[in-house]
């Protein structure tokens, strides 16, 4: 095991902490894709009940203005998931496995593994 000053591990411990979080804010962005999509498929069900009950004009909105619709311009969420996947995220892993790498000969949770120690400890 490498020995490290409080300081290295904290900082490991806080880079952690925050790729936790940005995995955290990928489950949220991935329940947003699912979630839009799955509205998506209700308001088929949508326009044929108001086909039924003779709201033609609306149902027509409703196929023309939102079916299909981008959620932002040129992007449906799964764009949006890919891209965040591929660019933001992939790289945040990169960096934090690089400290962990150089800091930490590879291991992971070294905050929370000496904090065990202390708590287990006494």
């Amino acid at each position: 095991m490498l020995a490290m000053d409080d300081k290295t591990v904290e900082a490991l411990g806080k880079l952690s902490a925050a790729l936790e979080t940005t995995e955290h804010a990928r489950g949220h962005l991935y329940a947003m894709h699912q979630l839009t999509g799955e509205a998506d498929f209700k308001l088929d069900e949508a326009v044929s009940l108001l086909r039924e009950a003779g709201h033609d004009k609306l149902a027509d909105r409703v196929e023309t203005e939102l079916i299909g619709r981008d959620v932002i311009p040129g992007r449906w969420t799964f764009q949006i998931v890919e891209e965040y996947d591929d660019g933001y995220y992939d790289a945040f892993r990169a960096v934090e496995k690089a400290a962990r790498d150089e800091l930490a000969g590879g291991r992971r949770h070294v905050y929370e593994a000496r904090l065990k120690q202390e708590r287990q400890g006494r």
